[in-house]
């Protein structure tokens, strides 16, 4: 099968291309030793299948960050058939820079000019013809988000793949080329493939090539001492680069002919959008309305806040489609009413199977476990299925359209205060989503500190597992203060997760990991509407990933957890109202207490142990808390009639009841199993991503005590308003500290050594 490589600038449609060509064929790996995506999918169209590979985006070929030694690697070691260069239309000369770099590798090459509707649309015009004439390679005119002229372009690339090509440059004729061909035919000497690249790599002195060719780097070298330039001097990369950019304008510009009327007087749509949604003033709390409008459409329970009584004819209606339209005096948003449905469906399973169980004289114990083990757990955590995958659909259109690099534009003025850049909020964000990518994603930060601290912050970003918790937690709080606006509460636990995260990454900058603050450049792209099909994918991927560990580890899960506590330490089966003996049951009341400064530990009586049990199973996977509350809840509460099923929110509801445990309780136990270990996979993604082992036990470390600390904070004030008077007081004295340590006027670790007992030498 050949292989096709996708190359472009980031922003430059190079994902919406690859999902156009590849549809429902492509995954995601990492590149063999390197955690950075890789992405690989089939096209179908050509006289045969064509593997494409998605190559990170890059600016360059030099080896500034592991995208581009990703990028370059794969294009000179593994081969590819063709290259298909995705050149941003509307940016055309800053994208041929990239382009003059690749046409230096032998490998067959296409271009292809995407956003051409939107350079059409601006009034302007590219001559396609006229661009492939100069610059010696097929161009093709496309917009891969409309899915425009894409078959001609897999054609033309087809065609190509079958040609050998030798490299060709564009500083032919320069002040260097004389040094250029030296180098070549030095390298041809030690038979080096694609010598024109390696050579011009190694007259910019980089870093790659003068390790691989450390004797023809000495002629370089040489060759620099007699050189100098008005202009940059010795300084050979800045004169191949400048370089480019003469051959480009003079060469290739006259193919783009702008409308000049327009461009006087027009100032683009995003130009427009970015005045207000970038203004250094409104630019955070516009952010904060929109993160609420998100999770108000999300787990509103009254959308609209207007109360109203259901209409007469409806009140019969209860268990049906009406009932998740309206709510508690008001209509349910979107969120809800999709997880009404999908509940009244796993109910309607759960009915029909403990119906049948039972009309066929199951035993007592199965029918139990079936029902109020296994689906219970499993549904419980399928329930908030509909709400996990609108969130994650919300903050797909915010990533597609552009917004959220515009965040992390208006981020970066505050963060630079603080030492840390708007590059590091990118992954951070990523976060909402998994915290798997997210710290893969650290790998584009230059600073080692600075991709540490970001790496630990990161699970604080509560991802789509943790949203259940959140979700049937608020709920909980929301029945029992019998408030309607669970919402509220789910969005101001996911600001405290930023908050949390922004104040642990200044402390942490600001003393155990100061460094200088790197640059942060990043092109803005352009507002556009995210394309249906991409959004579609990335719901089906989430999908997959949901339902795979809910049959899998939460399934494998739950069983457990209803085996353990259905039977005692000499293996007797007990039945609900005895779980109490249980094997679950003495473990969860022995690691009870430590849960005590948190509020769901001690002072919540025999049936507590439940919430404990519940953290600990949670850094499995986040979505065992809730499958945890699921399967125990119809077992452990009384005062429910033994068939009726318990699933989501209600399992929570009923635990509360049972319990006795207080609203501030509620909310640092939220608040512990945000912040605290995240799942199994998060926690191996961070080992290999932090610089050393120990960095990984700090890691581990770090998680328990900020969730502890936070949870602590959260229950004492909750519980004794006075006690907020005491946490800022020792908080106060820790910043004060902190400062006269960076001031140089204390040195806080020499005066705590004094108090270190020394080990005796044995």
């Amino acid at each position: 099968m050949k292989k096709f490589a996708l190359a472009g600038n980031p922003n430059c449609g190079k994902t919406t291309l690859f999902n156009s060509l590849t549809g429902s064929t492509a995954h995601v790996g990492n590149w063999p030793g390197v955690t950075v995506d890789k992405k690989e999918g089939v096209y179908k169209k050509c006289a045969e299948p064509i593997s494409i590979v998605d190559l990170p985006g890059i600016y360059s070929l030099s080896p500034y960050t592991p995208e581009e030694v990703v990028s370059r690697n794969f294009i000179l070691d593994e081969k590819p058939d063709c290259i298909i260069n995705i050149v941003d239309a509307t940016n055309l000369e800053r994208n041929l820079y990239l382009t003059t770099q690749i046409m230096e590798i032998d490998v067959p090459m296409v271009i292809a000019l995407n956003m051409m509707d939107v350079v059409e649309k601006n009034g302007d015009k590219i001559d396609a013809a006229k661009l492939e004439e100069k610059i010696g390679l097929p161009v093709v005119g496309i917009s891969a988000l409309k899915e425009s002229n894409l078959d001609n372009l897999m054609n033309r690339a087809y065609e190509v793949s079958s040609q050998s090509r030798e490299g060709a440059t564009v500083l032919a004729g320069t002040q260097l080329m004389h040094l250029i061909e030296d180098c070549k035919i030095a390298l041809k000497g030690q038979k080096v493939d694609n010598t024109l690249f390696h050579a011009i790599k190694l007259v910019e002195l980089d870093e790659i090539e003068v390790t691989m060719h450390p004797e023809s780097a000495k002629m370089v070298e040489e060759f620099k001492n007699t050189f100098s330039d008005d202009t940059f001097g010795s300084d050979f990369e800045a004169i191949v680069a400048d370089s480019r950019y003469k051959y480009i304008t003079k060469n290739y510009s006259s193919v783009l002919e702008r409308n000049k009327a327009a461009e006087k007087s027009r100032l683009s749509r995003s130009d427009k959008a970015d005045k207000v949604l970038t203004h250094k003033i409104w630019g955070i709390p516009i952010f904060l309305v929109i993160l609420f409008a998100i999770f108000h459409l999300t787990f509103s329970e009254n959308l609209l806040g207007i109360g109203f009584g259901l209409p007469e004819g409806w009140v019969s209606l209860e268990g049906t489609v009406a009932e998740g339209l309206f709510g508690e005096g008001g209509i349910n948003s979107p969120g809800v009413f999709l997880q009404s449905l999908l509940g009244l469906a796993t109910d309607s399973i759960t009915d029909a199977i403990r119906g049948a169980m039972e009309s066929g004289a199951v035993a007592e114990w199965a029918t139990g476990f079936i029902c109020d083990g296994v689906l219970a757990g499993l549904f419980s955590v399928l329930s908030f299925l509909p709400q996990i995958l609108l969130l994650f659909l919300f903050f797909s259109i915010l990533e597609d359209s552009g917004y959220m690099a515009r965040v992390a534009f208006i981020l970066d003025r505050i963060f630079r205060k603080f030492g840390l850049s708007g590059r590091a909020f990118m992954p951070m964000i990523m976060g909402f989503g998994c915290s798997i990518p997210a710290m893969i994603n650290t790998r584009t930060l230059a600073d080692r500190n600075e991709r540490t601290a970001t790496v630990r912050v990161i699970p604080f970003f509560s991802c789509g597992a943790k949203l259940p918790i959140l979700i049937a937690v608020a709920g909980g709080i929301a029945s029992m203060a019998n408030i309607g606006y669970g919402d509220l509460i789910t969005y101001g636990m996911y600001v405290l997760g930023v908050i949390v995260a922004i104040c642990s990454v200044i402390l942490m900058r600001n003393t155990t990991m100061k460094g200088d603050v790197p640059p942060f450049i990043m092109e803005l792209p352009a507002y556009h509407a995210p394309q249906f099909k991409n959004l579609m994918l990335h719901l089906w991927d989430k999908l997959k990933h949901f339902v795979k560990k809910a049959f899998t580890i939460i399934l494998v899960s739950t069983i457990i957890i209803w085996f353990f506590s259905h039977f005692a330490w000499n293996w007797t089966y007990l039945p609900d109202e005895e779980m109490n003996g249980s094997i679950l049951a003495s473990i969860g009341q022995l690691i009870q207490p430590i849960f005590t400064p948190l509020g769901f530990g001690s002072q919540l009586g025999a049936a507590g142990w439940v919430f404990a049990v519940a953290a600990i199973t949670g850094l499995i996977a986040k979505e065992n808390v809730i499958a945890t509350f699921g399967t125990l809840a119809a077992c452990i509460v009384a005062g429910f009639e033994a068939n009726e099923a318990l699933e989501g929110v209600d399992s929570l509801v009923a635990l509360i009841g049972a319990t006795g445990i207080s609203v501030p309780a509620l909310i640092s136990f939220i608040a512990f199993n945000m912040l605290t270990i995240p799942c199994f996979a998060a926690v191996a993604t961070a080992k290999a991503e932090l610089p050393s082992k120990k960095s990984f036990r700090l890691t581990i470390l770090f998680w328990v005590a900020t969730s502890y600390i936070v949870g602590t904070m959260i229950y004492l004030v909750g519980s004794w308003w006075w006690t907020l008077f005491i946490v800022l007081a020792i908080w106060a004295v820790v910043i004060t500290l902190i400062v006269l340590q960076n001031k140089g006027i204390i040195d806080i670790k020499k005066f705590f050594g004094k108090f270190k007992i020394k080990r005796r030498n044995s």
